[in-house]
């Protein structure tokens, strides 16, 4: 953080392009931390994640599913998870929260949607499809081992899924718009 503020607009991230997760999460950061540094857009983030391992961007915000293979095999530090409690996948890692960023929680989650005025049925059904493959042991262990965190039980319902979109909309918007970031 230090040297951060000390070299503004120096040091580079990778992202996965312009308003992506990762670029999002930069600023976030930045905002928090008072801090200025360069972003460098990819096309996705597998080509970042590549640039960081080689040297050539300087850090990353990155899903665990992406970052924690490199990790293990030592091509990449972590410094911090941006969550409230420590990683399954890495539990070693510590949280922002215990590395001095209290409160600084960033996710990058995943839903399932269906077009409006589908039947109701037709969404329960989607639904318990959903939540049987999510409770399989070998599931599970799957996407724990690549760093998916899978919600509770109670949070994988359509109803749940709604309010952590508008949550996040609430959260995300005024960064993206006070940012200028576009669609393309």
């Amino acid at each position: 953080m230090a040297w951060l503020k000390a070299n503004p607009d120096t040091a580079t991230e990778g992202t996965a392009g312009v308003g992506s997760a990762q670029h999002l999460g930069g600023i976030l950061f930045q905002n928090a931390t008072s801090t200025r540094f360069q972003f460098v857009p990819y096309r996705g983030s597998a080509p970042a994640m590549q640039d960081l391992v080689a040297g050539h961007v300087d850090w990353m915000i990155s899903t665990p599913s992406d970052a924690v293979p490199q990790i293990r095999l030592g091509n990449i530090r972590a410094y911090a998870a941006m969550s409230k409690s420590r990683l399954a996948s890495a539990p070693d890692i510590p949280t922002v929260d215990e590395a001095g960023l209290p409160g600084l929680y960033f996710s990058n989650w995943a839903g399932i949607w269906a077009p409006r005025g589908t039947p109701k049925a037709v969404v329960e059904k989607l639904n318990a499809a959903v939540t049987e493959v999510l409770a399989d042991a070998n599931v599970r262990a799957r996407l724990a081992d690549v760093g998916f965190e899978i919600p509770s039980r109670d949070q994988q319902t359509p109803e749940a899924l709604g309010a952590l979109q508008k949550a996040e909309i609430e959260k995300w918007w005024p960064i993206i718009k006070a940012a200028g970031i576009k669609a393309e």
